[in-house]
């Protein structure tokens, strides 16, 4: 578990940046594009690749990050 903190450090909001949504070490990379490129079925190596300043760790991060906004005791659902 320590290991996945490290890993949140990498990941990081600032209002300047993406509007203020979770990015990759400040890069403009918000997490959300790197899920959707993970779950569209691009490999880390591939991303990787066409994404050159970013780092393995940083895919990971993402990965972690995304687990633990899963981490909820109930959801309530709104009707209208």
């Amino acid at each position: 578990m320590k290991k996945n903190r490290n890993y949140l450090k990498r990941i990081t909001i600032n209002p300047e940046i993406c509007h203020g949504k979770p990015t990759i070490r400040n890069l403009r990379y918000p997490v959300e594009n790197i899920l959707e490129l993970l779950s569209s079925g691009m490999s880390v190596e591939e991303i990787l690749s066409d994404y050159s300043d970013l780092e393995s760790e940083d895919i990971y991060a993402c990965l972690v990050y995304a687990s633990e906004l899963t981490k909820v005791k109930s959801l309530h659902y709104l009707t209208s």
